[in-house]
């Protein structure tokens, strides 16, 4: 049966491939009011990250050839970070796809339950995030990717983004141990416990920081920490993390997951499946309409950052383009969880176990 059943609803994405998308997961709005763009680059983008996890032995080749583009991370990247230089964007792409590895390295250690060589990992990454030139050519080629795009997200702004942007993962990796434990022990967390959980295994702060180098500055405190900022820069984020969720769902009811927000309502608020497909929904629109509020009190805040000096103005540009870029990632991960092979359970051999993940170099001999 299909995951998410009576999928009749037919919209066309910016790539112009024809998409089923199931009612249930249907966001009017998103395709109304959040237009999809991509990055020019966006074709160069795919060709140097699939270039990029071979040259890094993320991927093996044959997953590479077969899977890669069809993943759609770099569409996920090339649809976000819009107006950022080419460099800059192929940095995050790479990090990106670098971080999806991670979480299916991660998911298989927990399903042959490797803590050991979970645990070693995670102490490797805190180390190559620290000191990414010293663990380049690190024999885990998790470890060595991590350093090499670390390294090079770093070149683009002052050392106090790279601080931030450091401090931010390592809070992610300890987030991914939790994560870890929780499905070794099998405990479903309440659904605040889950909330703020996801805020960090889905870093949320890491994809904002990301606004930066794409905006070509890094912005003052006063600035990123100003509430109607924030509050737009988190909206984003939820949005993508519990979208994520109800898409998802099937795929981590049939893999035991322990982490969806649907999973910790059918738990702890006794919802049925349906409920609680419902209760995931509503707060992805919520996310939506407090979006489109928020977005006019940022854009005020821009007007008045522009106060006639060439700092101002510069100042209010870059604000501007982290907002921007924020509306953009609406529809990016609207379009991502429908074009993705990632979540296309119904088309996989074994619902749990995805197709696309390297089986013997994760162990599963």
């Amino acid at each position: 049966m299909p995951a998410f059943p009576y999928s009749t609803t037919y919209r066309t994405a910016a790539t112009g491939t024809a998409l089923a998308v199931p009612p249930s997961l249907f966001l009017p709005v998103i395709e109304t009011a959040f237009p999809r763009r991509l990055h020019p680059y966006w074709p160069r983008l795919q060709e140097k990250t699939r270039s990029w996890l071979l040259e890094k032995r993320l991927m093996p080749a044959d997953k590479v050839a077969e899977y890669a583009d069809g993943l759609c991370y770099t569409d996920l990247m090339a649809g976000y970070y819009l107006g950022a230089p080419d460099e800059v964007l192929q940095a995050i792409a790479d990090y990106s796809a670098w971080f999806f590895v991670w979480d299916d390295r991660h998911d298989r250690d927990v399903v042959h339950d490797r803590a050991a060589d979970w645990w070693q990992l995670r102490f490797r990454l805190h180390a190559a995030l620290d000191s990414p030139a010293g663990h380049l050519h690190h024999e885990d080629p998790l470890v060595a990717g991590l350093a090499d795009s670390a390294g090079r997200l770093f070149s683009f702004l002052p050392a106090t983004w790279n601080a931030r942007f450091a401090r931010h993962f390592h809070t992610v990796i300890e987030a991914y141990d939790r994560e870890f434990r929780n499905r070794v022990e099998g405990r479903i967390p309440t659904v605040e416990e889950y909330l703020a959980l996801r805020r960090l295994t889905f870093a949320h702060w890491i994809w904002t920081d990301l606004l930066e180098p794409a905006a070509g500055r890094e912005l003052p405190d006063p600035v990123r920490k100003h509430p109607a900022y924030r509050r737009a820069a988190l909206l984003s984020q939820e949005f993508a993390a519990w979208y994520n969720d109800l898409c998802s769902l099937p795929k981590e009811i049939a893999g035991d997951e322990v982490h969806n927000l649907g999973i910790s309502l059918i738990t702890h608020e006794g919802l049925t499946l349906e409920e609680a497909v419902k209760e995931v929904r509503r707060r992805v629109e919520d996310c939506v309409s407090e979006f489109l509020a928020v977005e006019k009190e940022v854009l005020r805040l821009a007007d008045r950052l522009a106060d006639g000096t060439v700092h101002g103005k510069e100042l209010s540009i870059a604000v501007r383009a982290c907002l921007g870029n924020m509306r953009n990632w609406f529809s990016s991960v609207y379009w991502f969880h429908h074009e993705s092979g990632r979540y296309m359970v119904d088309s996989w051999d074994d619902r749990s176990t995805p197709p696309y993940v390297d089986n013997e170099a994760a162990g599963e001999r």
